[in-house]
């Protein structure tokens, strides 16, 4: 499992929008033999933490911590919010699978009138429910991993899911089911990079290893192209989104590096130390449901 990471805000910088073949619903099929599928699955298998190092871990490092996934009171559009918003009709109802918060789905308000939320945090669920309710926004959501509970979800103009994906090995059937309950669009938001290629400099300095860099969004166009998807690829840069407090950041920076307690002020040196971001590169992958 991989860290998921929360939404992005505004973009600065448009790239060009890269398109593949022709999708029609119904000609989507699960093919294990799928080498870009394969190859999926392999890259975020390679990001599994050595058992050596996992096993002196005190706690589990895949953390979420629900207070890095709550909405901010002004939620700018990105390209994503603009690919979903062109999709929604009559119904303007969204399907948010990783939810979060919310962020893919409220940016989207006031044209949206029901967002249903999936998610396997039930925290995740409560703040996606509250920040619903505040916006005036129908609220239905589902508890679990998808797409294990994609029968629960109804059927949805646009299904979303922002930062998802590099948490999913079995990349196929989680495409699958994002397809068969959008009634006319799919849009899904990923970093140009893993989104824990960020800590690659922290697991060198505290446990001299090497993390890779692979999947990419490119990755994940190979994947939908093979499943007959006519998806369509664009990039651009948003804001990083970091902890504000630096000592709420290198608590969760030591959890994550499998380091006990004792060692939290060492993490929070080596941040101080850090040239800090304020970009990264963000893709939009989306496609139309026909």
């Amino acid at each position: 499992m991989c860290l998921r990471m929360s939404g992005a805000l505004a973009p600065t910088m448009q790239l060009p929008l890269q398109r593949v073949a022709a999708f029609h619903r119904g000609s989507v099929g699960a093919n294990p033999s799928m080498s870009a599928a394969r190859k999926w699955n392999e890259a975020l298998d390679a990001w599994a933490i050595p058992k050596s190092i996992l096993d002196q871990a005190t706690e589990s490092p895949w953390i979420h911590p629900p207070v890095l996934f709550d909405i901010p009171d002004i939620i700018e559009s990105s390209p994503s919010h603009e690919r979903a918003r062109e999709a929604l009709d009559g119904e303007a109802s969204v399907l948010d699978v990783g939810c979060g918060g919310g962020i893919a789905t409220y940016a989207l308000v006031p044209r949206v009138r029901r967002a249903v939320g999936v998610d396997h945090q039930r925290e995740m669920l409560a703040m996606f429910a509250a920040n619903g309710t505040r916006l005036g926004v129908e609220v239905e959501t589902i508890e679990g991993y998808w797409p294990e509970v994609a029968s629960k979800a109804p059927l949805c103009d646009v299904a979303t899911a922002h930062h998802v994906v590099y948490n999913v090995g079995n990349i196929v059937p989680f495409l699958e089911a994002m397809n068969e309950h959008a009634r006319n669009r799919v849009v899904l938001e990923l970093p140009s990079q893993h989104p824990l290629t960020n800590m690659s400099g922290a697991w060198r300095h505290f446990w001299q290893l090497e993390r890779p860099s692979d999947p990419t969004p490119r990755d994940l166009l190979a994947v939908l192209e093979e499943m007959g998807v006519a998806a369509n690829l664009e990039e651009w840069s948003g804001p990083t989104r970091t902890e504000p407090d630096r000592d709420q950041a290198a608590h969760f920076m030591r959890i994550r590096l499998c380091l006990p307690p004792e060692r939290e002020t060492e993490v929070r040196d080596f941040l101080v130390n850090q040239a800090t971001a304020t970009q990264r590169s963000l893709a939009t992958v989306w496609w139309d449901v026909r």
